[in-house]
């Protein structure tokens, strides 16, 4: 028997064979994203290209959840595990389905190009909605967990090879990203820029890491040096392989202008440590072997590592011996699925404004609902982008219309406007339509936002950036007529974004405003349940919600001073970390302690209302140092924790050396003396989240 073969031998020993069996032609033809079969060797046809960011994508009917963003306003490290588990089933499902049919073309692998573990640095960037925000610990945690839900527990296969992207320091703008150099201080790379990606090769094992598109402080991302040779593979010891973004080392020599030739761009990708090109750029490699800017051991490096990923994904053993390549197609889109993502979605909600108690709504006080808006019945944007197919959707008017069924609520509709003011025509008698019903409805959920049309990758029409923080001016102008309509009577507001909007006048005007995200396919459903009471708000900002975009640096500045909660320097309007519930929780300090490098506080926390809800625990550190910049306040642990109506529970926290360590500006980690806060409760401890929540966040004071 090959060697290659020999299930008993180790995945390396068994890659290095094939490997050796293989002419120069084999190999290069094994270097593209559309790895070519080589029969005589029994390798078939190979496309590294897959999605799976909120569920499995591009490859038919899945479950679709909410889209990242929305997954991140969960707050919960365990049940995105889950959420990954799911999909990476759903992913293998559909991997024996097509295997079986002979269908090896793209999204029919195994290789997933997910998470995005991008920071969410500004609210302009169209693909934002696609990371976890705008916080690295938070980022961190999440990234972690997805990788470790869609790679699966066995001790020797993967379930599915997780990919980390986009490496490194990538958050538009998408106009320009294919010529962009984004410059980043040392301390700001190892502070928010890295320490998600570090996380995802250190502890999560991710099996790969996307290059992005953008140069960073000078060198092309796929080809760099600092990046790919220094950090990743030397300092983290990444063993993993590294795939380009699409088409991005085509951009060294076309757009960044760094090389001269495709030969040229070839060749320092792949001394770089780039493994699989998505693109065509590798098809000059065999130019740039007799240029001899690289050598065939250069090529068996890196193909090297790609076989060892197809033999850990189990493609050259007896599928009876891999546990994953029994699972059968009919684990796709199942009820306990539906049923995870229809969790998710309500977990996902986060309710920004609830005057007087607005909502829930009790339909025994209802005799009209007027629902209104470009979002309200519109299934695009449930999808958010990177999106599978659902075999149901039900959007917010279905949602509303399905919850009041058998009520004496009557339940009237009018787009009132397009998502966006492209369509002129009529679009006065849309806004009148919506206006009459208002008048005579007793409340009015009005339902506006953005779509993967008007947010998300750079695309032929566009960017895929926001100009500015407002909704289109079609839906202000609806918005100001829907308002005026109402004339006192409650009017709330479902916004369905992927990003922090300007909720200034919403904020003014609504009775309740509910950021919904893009919630998946079930997300109307979540939305009425919300609405109606049937369970209480949990999910928390996992970004901030600006007063004005002026506020912010340039969307070309890639410091972080004046970004984010953890460097802005006006107050939010809605802050990170906030959300509000249909119930009310009280804090009360139990213990803090101090051993040695490490500090462990436990604080008792009480759900003090009348529904049972879940409340989302959070833990800031605060250090003011007089050398450095440091930020407001840091975010460094964080539960979910589910409390009946007056029960309470203890929740302890350890924090070690590193979560009081700051990053200096040669980027290195130092440990100042000095004050020190620690806080605990359900916001960060800034004044604007204590004047929402109503309930100030417990403090511990000790000196280092």
């Amino acid at each position: 028997m090959e060697a290659y073969k020999d299930e008993a031998l180790s995945f390396e020993t068994r890659a290095l064979d094939l490997l050796n069996r293989m002419t120069l032609e084999e190999k290069l033809s094994q270097m593209t994203f559309e790895s070519k079969a080589i029969e005589r060797l029994g390798v078939p046809d190979y496309n590294w290209w897959n999605e799976a960011l909120h569920g499995v994508a591009r490859a038919g009917v899945s479950t679709m959840f909410p889209q990242a963003i929305g997954l991140a306003a969960i707050f919960d490290d365990k049940f995105l595990k889950k959420v990954a588990d799911v999909i990476s089933t759903e992913g293998r499902a559909k991997y024996k389905a097509y295997q079986e049919e002979g269908d090896h073309s793209i999204y029919k692998g195994l290789t997933f190009w997910s998470p995005n573990v991008n920071i969410f640095r500004d609210p302009r960037w169209g693909r934002g909605q696609e990371t976890y925000g705008e916080d690295p610990y938070l980022t961190s945690r999440l990234g972690v967990a997805f990788v470790e839900g869609l790679q699966g527990d066995d001790p020797k296969y993967l379930k599915a090879a997780a990919c980390a992207k986009h490496y490194a320091v990538h958050s538009g703008p998408e106009a320009i990203r294919h010529e962009f150099d984004a410059q980043a201080t040392p301390k700001d790379m190892m502070e928010t820029y890295l320490p998600a990606f570090e996380a995802c090769v250190k502890e999560a094992k991710v099996e790969a890491v996307m290059g992005a598109y953008n140069r960073t402080n000078g060198e092309p991302c796929c080809g760099s040096q600092e990046l790919l040779v220094k950090i990743l593979r030397g300092k983290w010891g990444f063993a993993g392989h590294v795939v380009s973004d699409c088409w991005a080392i085509n951009d060294f020599h076309a757009h960044h202008h760094v090389t001269d030739t495709a030969p040229e761009s070839a060749a320092l990708a792949l001394k770089a440590g780039c493994d699989v090109n998505c693109g065509v750029t590798y098809i000059y490699l065999k130019e740039a072997l007799e240029e001899g800017l690289i050598t065939e051991e250069d090529i068996d490096k890196s193909l090297l590592r790609l076989l060892i990923t197809r033999m850990k994904l189990g493609m050259f053993d007896d599928p009876s011996h891999v546990p994953y390549a029994q699972i059968p197609v009919t684990a796709n889109n199942t009820k306990e699925h539906k049923a995870l993502n229809l969790d998710a979605a309500r977990k996902s909600l986060v309710l920004l404004k609830n005057a007087d108690n607005a909502l829930p709504l009790y339909p025994e006080n209802l005799r009209q609902i007027a629902v209104i808006g470009p979002n309200a019945n519109s299934r695009l944007a449930l999808m958010g982008n990177y999106f599978g197919d659902a075999d149901r959707y039900t959007t917010v008017l279905e949602g509303i219309q399905d919850a009041l069924e058998g009520t004496d609520v009557q339940v009237v509709y009018s787009e009132g406007c397009k998502v966006t003011d492209r369509h002129k025509a009529a679009e006065d008698q849309y806004i009148y339509e919506a206006t009459g019903l208002v008048k005579r409805s007793d409340v009015t959920v009005l339902v506006l936002g953005l779509d993967e049309t008007l947010e998300g990758e750079e695309h032929q029409d566009g960017s895929g950036d926001k100009a500015d923080l407002h909704y289109p001016e079609i839906q202000e102008k609806l918005f100001d007529a829907v308002i005026e309509a109402a004339a006192g009577k409650p009017v709330i507001l479902i916004s369905m974004t992927g990003s922090a909007m300007d909720l200034n006048k919403a904020t003014e005007k609504c009775a309740a405003i509910v950021q919904a995200w893009y919630p998946g396919s079930r997300g109307g459903e979540a939305v009425a349940d919300l609405l109606f009471g049937k369970f209480s708000p949990s999910g928390h900002l996992p970004v901030t919600f600006y007063r004005t975009l002026e506020e912010l640096p340039e969307f070309t500045d890639y410091h972080m001073e004046g970004r984010t909660y953890r460097y802005m320097k006006n107050e939010a309007l809605y802050p990170f970390g906030f959300g509000l519930s249909y119930s009310h929780f009280a804090y009360s300090p139990v213990s803090f302690e101090r051993k040695d490098d490490q500090v462990i506080v436990t604080v008792s926390v009480q759900n003090t209302g009348k529904m049972d809800a879940d409340e989302i625990v959070q833990l800031y550190t605060i250090h003011k140092s007089p050398v450095l910049s440091s930020p407001n306040c840091s975010l460094r642990r964080f539960e979910r924790v589910s409390l009946a109506s007056g029960e309470s529970r203890n929740i302890t926290f350890m924090l070690d050396r590193a979560d009081l360590e700051m990053i200096d500006n040669d980027g290195e980690r130092v440990l100042e003396s000095g004050l020190y806060t620690v806080t605990v409760g359900g916001s960060q401890p800034d004044r604007r989240s204590e004047e929402l929540t109503g309930s100030p966040v417990v403090r511990w004071d000790f000196e280092l």
